[in-house]
């Protein structure tokens, strides 16, 4: 049978990160259940647990908070861990070897949380998974962006988010629906959907050595044979290796990788925190812009809504299972608001999604807190109310999934060169993981010390966040992978300058236009027609 080209192979390139990208929100969205299950606090040692007759069954009390929070924000130690490592792993061996050990780990992991016995037991599970998960969000998004083409790299991405957040609603619901085994008190109710995990991780692991490597990563390690052959495969429905584009994007990436080689010593995690070696690069500049973008997308408020939506739903009196209901519906208008997403990133741009979701999220979280202070102050009106708060609960949940879900992911896997483009991203996640690990820490004390005041901490957060894009970050949406380099080489970090210079160096040279632009890139240092130029005998310039 032949080799599937053209968009049978991207969808399937597509589905196939998906699954990861589901795995990863499942995971996420696991440990909410897990952690309301009767036999799992006992057998942790988080509180006790007390019979509510036949329509609540077992309902757990958490008497060690600060315990039951370490659980789950060690995971994002994991987390840390593995995206650097598997950072260095994509480079050097490859996005599919990569994704490849990701998967193994995650597997370890989560066999050895479902069957702990104890504290230390799932403490360590905990960690092993995260390595696994860490490495999987430091490649996947790398893979998608690498093969994806410059007008459809956003919602490539952005369509996985909607599997990630059908991984949340998955969690949640199978979760629910093991509350009604038995009194709920069983060991099934949290070990099985620990368990769970496992099977799509291993439909991945099935998959993945049958997809295509990153063309990109190819280039980059001397295989232009094979990299041409899968270029013609993504970039034409027959297969072509000769058609137009397949050629034109190989002849981009080729010089892009002749001109990065010259700048080896910028490759280390040091070195780019640092901004050593980089020139005219700008790698640090990249760096801190994906680092503090994923900590600000946990500062918006997601991390409070997961965690005070079930108070707001209860406090408005619904009763438990009803609030489960209502969180479980929440999480499902999440997820369909992700394709929003999918529809609007790259129309619209990255720059014009944080501004609109900013200003959405921020109105809803201060409303949202308002209302649960009416509530408080009003029990009489409690089904006004808290149906109000209830309301601006899910507009914040659905802005959210159409906006800063998908764009602190998408942005790091666009920004910095092939060749250190995984290490690069892996910033992102160790942004995303510093964010996370924070908030789960840092939340259940706010909301006890300060309750409904702590929505409007993050909904001012949001409005301060507006200033912050408008002024540091450009617009990649419609621009090459190879073209980021031009974009970052400006000497200032403001947004204005670095449109400026690269509108500048476009018009200096509009006879080196290709496809969508991208045959305008460089190590930063030097264009791409002074390596033409340089091999036909002729001399180099500066940029």
């Amino acid at each position: 049978m032949a080799p599937l080209s053209g968009r049978r192979l991207y969808y399937t390139i597509n589905f196939v990160a998906g699954l990861a990208i589901f795995f990863f929100g499942y995971d996420q969205g696991m440990m909410g259940g897990v952690n309301t299950s009767p036999d799992y606090v006992r057998t942790m040692g988080l509180g006790y647990s007390t019979y509510e007759g036949p329509s609540e069954g077992y309902v757990a009390t958490i008497t060690k908070p600060t315990r039951q929070g370490g659980i789950v924000s060690i995971y994002y130690f994991g987390t840390l861990l593995g995206c650097l490592m598997g950072g260095i792993a994509g480079d050097r061996l490859g996005r599919i070897k990569s994704m490849m050990l990701g998967s193994a780990w995650v597997l370890v992991g989560a066999a050895l949380q479902c069957s702990a016995q104890n504290l230390a037991w799932m403490l360590c599970a905990r960690v092993v998974n995260g390595i696994g998960t860490g490495c999987l969000n430091a490649i996947v998004p790398v893979w998608s962006a690498e093969v994806a083409t410059h007008t459809s790299r956003g919602a490539f991405i952005a369509s996985e988010f909607t599997l990630n957040i059908f991984g949340v609603v998955v969690a949640y619901w199978l979760e629910f629906a093991m509350g009604f085994v038995g009194s709920g008190d069983t060991q099934v109710r949290w070990r099985f959907p620990v368990a769970f995990q496992i099977l799509p991780v291993l439909a991945f692991m099935a998959l993945i050595p049958l997809m295509p490597e990153s063309p990109r990563w190819l280039l980059k390690v001397g295989r232009k044979e094979e990299a041409r052959i899968i270029l013609g495969r993504l970039r034409s429905e027959t297969g072509d290796p000769e058609d137009d584009k397949a050629v034109a994007e190989y002849e981009d990436i080729v010089a892009v990788v002749a001109l990065e080689k010259q700048n080896s010593k910028r490759n280390s995690y040091i070195s780019m925190f640092f901004g050593l070696h980089g020139g005219d690069l700008h790698i640090a500049r990249r760096v801190q812009l994906s680092i503090w973008l994923q900590i600000v997308q946990e500062w918006v408020g997601i991390a409070a809504i997961t965690v005070y939506a079930p108070t707001i739903f209860a406090e408005a009196g619904y009763s438990s299972r009803k609030s489960q209901w209502m969180s479980g519906l929440n999480d499902v208008t999440y997820m369909l608001s992700t394709l929003m997403a999918v529809v609007t990133i790259d129309r619209w741009g990255r720059r014009i999604g944080l501004y609109w979701g900013a200003i959405g999220q921020g109105i809803s979280l201060i409303l949202a807190g308002a209302f649960a202070r009416l509530l408080k102050d009003n029990p009489e009106k409690a089904a006004q109310y808290g149906g109000a708060a209830a309301f601006f609960v899910f507009t914040y949940t659905a802005i959210f999934g159409a906006t800063w879900l998908t764009i602190p992911w998408v942005y790091p896997t666009e920004t910095f060169p092939l060749e250190v483009r995984a290490k690069g991203n892996a910033f992102g996640v160790v942004g995303w993981s510093i964010g996370n690990g924070w908030l789960t820490l840092l939340n259940p004390v706010m909301f006890s010390r300060i309750g409904e005041n702590t929505l409007h901490i993050f909904g001012a957060i949001n409005f301060l966040s507006i200033p912050m894009v408008w002024a540091l970050y450009p617009e990649t949406a419609n621009r090459t992978l190879e073209e980021m380099n031009l974009l970052f080489a400006s000497k200032s970090p403001w947004v204005w300058d670095e449109e400026a210079h690269f509108k500048k160096l476009k018009a200096e040279r509009p006879e080196l236009e290709h496809v969508g632009g991208s045959r305008l890139v460089g190590g930063g240092e030097i264009p791409v027609d002074v390596v033409d130029a340089d091999e036909k005998g002729t001399s180099k310039s500066d940029l």
